[in-house]
């Protein structure tokens, strides 16, 4: 049976200034569980970073409570509550002549005496927290001489050496390349699954997220908070709240966001993933019909168009565009 680790019921978010109440979001449910990956998605300014604030006890809701393992969250103090959660930030400073080590065993500091020293255990778990980020071998190189994707997995280790049951990450992919965002994502989704962490990531890597988290949270301007797997997200066309407008929109087929085009004719028959690719680059290249079928073979690639035989996409849609197509 599942455990959540984090419960909001009925919350309203906003901030007071000069005694004047602005309301950001409204009759927000949600549960964070033990042993899952939520991603919490939506575009800039509809209120994440609100969300988030309260999860992690920095901004009292105007009505609802949050939760943190069946206790309101007002009610531990900053030295209880760096022993349940964890955070890991899009850009902290860091010093560049810190070891990766010694970062790591900062997140040991809400467990240590006075005098700061780690005991036995506490080095323990800083070894246990490099390994389960695959950067044992970092230990001892300095901060500012490691790439950026390493340097993120040594602020989940140190986020892992807290050892609390919640982790929250603001955009951990956010100037990462595109290997190093997937390994990231999927890295985090197995300390879920292993450690049985609530881990909860904002980001806007959508296609990223699809792949790795077990539940959505999705926000958007004045609709209720959507939550749910994202199989289903997709099924029932919810993803597509993430989507305003009609200019683009989430193809279950190819699992992956489109531009929408009307009135596409191409009759073309192939292997289907050579076929798909064939009418990306037509649609990328305005071409929105042709009268004859378009007929894809491989090894060696070839296009048939009208007894004509094309050797490659670029040249077959060249001599599209050149017929006025």
């Amino acid at each position: 049976m599942q455990e959540a680790s984090i419960v909001g019921k009925n919350l309203s978010l906003g901030y007071t200034k000069q005694k004047s109440r602005k309301e950001i979001l409204q009759e927000l449910n949600f549960s964070l569980y033990d042993g899952e990956m939520t991603c919490l998605l939506g575009p800039n300014g509809v209120g994440k970073s609100t969300l988030v604030k309260a999860i992690l006890g920095q901004l009292k809701p105007f009505t609802g409570y949050v939760l943190l393992n069946g206790k309101p969250i007002s009610t531990y103090s900053n030295e209880a509550l760096a022993k349940e959660l964890s955070v890991v930030l899009t850009e902290p400073f860091l010093p560049g002549n810190m070891t990766v080590g010694q970062l790591v065993s900062m997140g040991r500091i809400p467990h240590t005496s006075w005098t700061g020293k780690l005991s036995e255990a506490d080095l323990l778990a800083v070894d246990e927290a490099l390994e389960a980020t695959k950067i044992t071998y970092l230990k001892d190189e300095r901060l500012g001489e490691i790439s950026d994707g390493q340097r993120q997995k040594a602020m989940i280790a140190r986020a892992l050496a807290q050892d609390g049951k919640v982790m929250v990450l603001d955009e951990p992919t956010a100037h990462l390349d595109l290997v190093n965002r997937f390994e990231i994502m999927h890295l985090l989704h197995e300390i879920s699954k292993t450690q049985q962490k609530a881990i909860l990531v904002v980001t806007h890597d959508l296609e990223i997220a699809l792949e790795t988290a077990d539940k959505f949270w999705i926000l958007n301007c004045g609709s209720p908070m959507i939550c749910g797997l994202p199989e289903d997200l997709v099924i029932s066309g919810e993803i597509n709240q993430l989507l305003p407008g009609d200019r683009f929109h989430f193809s279950i087929d190819r699992g992956r966001i489109e531009l929408t085009f009307s009135e596409l004719k191409f009759d073309i028959s192939g292997a289907p993933e050579l076929v798909q690719l064939v009418k990306n680059a037509l649609k990328k290249s305005g071409i929105q019909k042709l009268d004859s079928l378009i007929q894809v073979s491989g090894n060696p690639f070839l296009i048939e168009y009208k007894e004509q035989i094309f050797r490659s996409v670029g040249e077959f849609v060249e001599g599209m565009k050149s017929r006025g197509c």
